[in-house]
């Protein structure tokens, strides 16, 4: 009875584990970093920890930075950015670019 029992939790284990792996390609992801290069409309994003992920964008992904609408020829390379939307082939299409405050470097900060 129990070789049945791990025979079919093995068989169970070997169909489904497969399957779990391929659903994870096409539902939304996000990469946050910074642009390392611009090729049109798509961007190269560098994570903290070195990998670079491609961001292609569309007329439909919608670029803000705060509250303001922003186009995409507005982006720079070392522009701070978080981009969702559906992962094909270790690329996102995005649906959203987040992009980061503007640093002021040098500035001392504000006293109150």
């Amino acid at each position: 009875m129990k070789k049945w029992i791990i025979g079919v939790a093995v068989l169970a284990a070997a169909i489904i584990a497969p399957r779990m792996a391929r659903a994870h390609e096409g539902h939304d992801h996000t990469v946050m970093g910074t642009i390392a290069s611009i090729d049109g409309t798509n961007l190269m994003v560098k994570t903290a920890d070195g990998k670079q992920t491609m961001v292609m964008m569309d007329t439909k992904t919608k670029i803000t930075q705060g509250k303001a609408k922003l186009e995409a020829k507005a982006l720079k390379v070392g522009d701070r950015v978080v981009a969702s939307g559906p992962e094909e082939q270790s690329m996102i299409m995005a649906e959203t670019v987040k992009v980061g405050a503007v640093q002021i470097t040098g500035a001392a900060p504000a006293k109150k």
